[in-house]
């Protein structure tokens, strides 16, 4: 261990980041520190070592040949730590650090953490927004949720909510509307990185094949969504990303059917972790907010009421 002596865990720290995600920007998002603060570590690290780690280009830090070892072994050395780190914290019930999908983060869910922390105050919510299925066993998170199929390798995948998609677009666009085959008529905002396309729902309306208006194409859903509301055109979204603004009819359903996509929201805890307390709260609680909501939706949208 003496070796530690001659250089700064900082500094480590900062290597291993650039390392891995292959910038400055990157690994200071990551480290909650300046882009200056990690270059400096960078380099400091660098003079204490007398090695040049990376060579700086137009494409960001490219780890040098030596250092490609290097690299690796502070890679697989900090994922110890991390674990470590995970397996205390896990032993402290009063925490409860879960991984959940953006969209549902920022559209759903992190609009109820007050409810949460008032029906259960003695349990303090630690939340990662994160598309990446991380591994509960190894890491400090109790419970992800994730949506997709349910049949991720190694870890319990338990389900919490279908998906069913329908298209939305503001009241101002759905006026003139008579009836599901003028929406080829509307510009199509397109969420690039979806598992499903328009095809799923035209088909169900007998409009298969129909070609719509490519408008905007994003690669994150909440943005989407957010073209929809301001009235760039129309969305194909599911209930927990536009819940909200249904019921507060800033946007609408111009036609149903809803239509299941195959996928669905899942609890992904890892295989054969003992009961937790707190975690089984947080399950329990999420399901009931979740059926609460969806039953307001569907009051408030008859459109949705009924699958296909």
């Amino acid at each position: 261990m003496k070796n530690l002596n001659l250089v700064h865990l900082n500094g480590l720290r900062a290597v291993e980041a650039v390392g891995r995600l292959g910038s400055l920007q990157a690994a200071a998002d990551e480290l909650g520190v300046s882009i200056g603060a990690v270059s400096q570590q960078v380099i400091k690290t660098e003079q204490q070592l007398h090695l040049q780690l990376f060579e700086r280009t137009s494409r960001g830090m490219v780890v040098t040949a030596v250092a490609e070892a290097i690299i690796a072994r502070l890679n697989e050395g900090f994922r110890h730590l991390n674990g470590g780190v995970g397996l205390a914290l896990k032993g402290d019930d009063t925490v409860l650090t879960i991984s959940v999908a953006p969209v549902f983060a920022a559209r759903w869910l992190v609009h109820r953490i007050t409810a949460f922390s008032e029906r259960f105050p003695n349990i303090s919510l630690r939340m990662e927004a994160s598309d990446r299925l991380v591994d509960p066993a190894s890491t400090d998170v109790d419970v992800c949720v994730r949506v997709g199929r349910g049949q991720w390798p190694g870890v319990h995948a338990e389900l919490l909510h279908e998906q069913r998609v329908f298209p939305v677009c503001t009241p101002h666009l759905a006026r003139h509307l008579k009836g599901p085959e003028d929406l080829l008529d509307l510009p199509v905002i397109v969420d690039g990185r979806a598992m499903f396309t328009w095809d799923l729902w035209l088909s169900s309306v007998g409009l298969q094949g129909g070609a719509m208006k490519t408008r905007h194409v994003f690669s994150e859903a909440s943005l989407c969504l957010d073209a929809a509301l301001a009235g760039q055109g129309v969305f194909l979204a599911w209930e927990t990303i536009a819940s909200h603004q249904l019921q507060q009819q800033q946007l609408v359903v111009p036609f149903g059917p809803a239509i299941k996509t195959g996928l669905a929201h899942y609890f992904v805890s890892a295989q054969g972790a003992r009961r937790s307390a707190k975690v089984e709260t947080f399950k329990r609680w999420v399901r009931s907010e979740l059926e609460e909501d969806i039953a307001r939706l569907r009051a408030a949208v008859p459109a949705l009421n009924g699958d296909a």
